[in-house]
């Protein structure tokens, strides 16, 4: 049925488009995006059949008196497909999509480049989440801050969410392809195989360097951008995937002290239920370290100016009080110091790079 709806779907972009070189482009990917989504959906289907983890595949969690009020309504079914895509995580991932994209050597992005470019980038990683709820039900309805999710609570059937993920993923392709260039859409299709292949059905339930290894997988977004931009990779672009794979560690692992009892239960060999607090609060100091250099590297190497390397190095410096705080006194309150600002230390990280680049090249 999901291979069909690829076919479907080419039709209608053979009835819009007119442009010959367009039409071939389009219908060569959402044709190869096909045979992927074939091979995905026999991979998911033989993941269902032979779980890859120990935990066994548990029932769904029946709702409670309190999770609805009144009957379940057009809008909360809405609300609960969207949650699916986790919109919330996205958001800081399209804002290094789109800031890449102003300090590239190609100069200012046109704001039609940033949009399609922004909305392709959302489309592919909320297909990734989307897949990603449906591989994680069994795990997401023993853990408190997930059994509540649309799946494990039995609200929208797991199936759903593989033909959402199949859906978004194609449209975000053909929006690439169209809008910004083939290894735009390339890098975006390859961060969504990262993330459900390598993060969520291998590396995940299988080893506690699962952040370590997986967070590349959210690396991906400002390569997208740059590509979009430049057509190609260069060094540069590449410092921009470091910064994020150093910051993941200690980002996610701020989180996973706090709910280790859930991971815990769920099997999921997560640092902290390994190796335990104590050595994952040393570890978070370790890659807060490394993440410090790898953000102020871009200076030495003449890819951004003084102004950038500033910021780098007072924001670098808040996040280490919040890692050396941790570390010291291995509290929850620490432990949600560090990841909230985790959160607004990349986002300003980025923005610093833009107003290095615009107001001070």
């Amino acid at each position: 049925m999901l291979v069909g709806l690829t076919l479907v779907v080419q039709i209608v972009v053979g009835l819009v488009l007119t442009q010959g070189v367009v039409q071939n482009i389009v219908h060569t990917s959402i044709s190869l995006l096909s045979i992927i989504s074939a091979s995905l959906l026999a991979s998911v289907a033989y993941r269902s059949a032979w779980p890859i983890s120990a935990v066994p595949d548990a029932p769904a969690k029946p709702a409670e008196a309190d999770d609805f009020v009144g009957p379940y309504t057009w809008r909360e079914k809405i609300k609960d497909y969207v949650s699916l895509t986790k919109p919330g995580v996205i958001s800081l991932l399209i804002l290094t999509t789109i800031t890449s994209m102003y300090i590239t050597p190609a100069g200012m992005p046109s704001l039609a480049l940033v949009l399609w470019t922004a909305v392709g980038g959302w489309l592919m990683a909320a297909a990734s989440h989307a897949f990603n709820c449906y591989l994680d039900r069994d795990i997401d309805v023993l853990m408190g801050r997930t059994g509540r999710r649309p799946i494990p609570s039995g609200r929208i059937p797991g199936w759903h969410a593989i033909v959402l993920g199949v859906v978004l993923m194609l449209i975000s392709a053909v929006i690439l392809v169209v809008y910004a260039n083939w290894l735009a859409a390339a890098l975006a299709f390859a961060g969504l195989v990262y993330y459900v292949f390598i993060y969520t059905m291998w590396l995940k339930r299988s080893s506690f360097n699962n952040i370590v290894i997986g967070g590349g997988a959210g690396a991906f977004p400002p390569l997208v951008g740059w590509a979009a931009m430049t057509g190609s990779l260069t060094l540069p672009s590449l410092f921009l995937f470091a910064i994020i794979f150093y910051w993941t560690p200690p980002h996610f692992w701020a989180l996973a002290i706090i709910r280790s009892k859930d991971y815990a239960r769920a099997g999921v060999p997560m640092l902290p239920v390994v190796a335990g607090d104590a050595e994952t609060r040393w570890q978070i100091v370790l890659y807060t370290i490394l993440m410090f250099i790898v953000t102020i590297m871009p200076t030495p190497l003449q890819m951004l100016g003084m102004a950038y390397l500033v910021m780098a190095i007072g924001l670098g410096a808040i996040f280490a009080y919040y890692a050396l705080r941790l570390n010291r006194e291995g509290t929850t309150a620490s432990a949600w110091g560090l990841y909230r600002y985790s959160l607004l230390y990349l986002a300003l990280l980025f923005g610093a790079m833009v107003i290095d680049r615009i107001y001070f090249a």
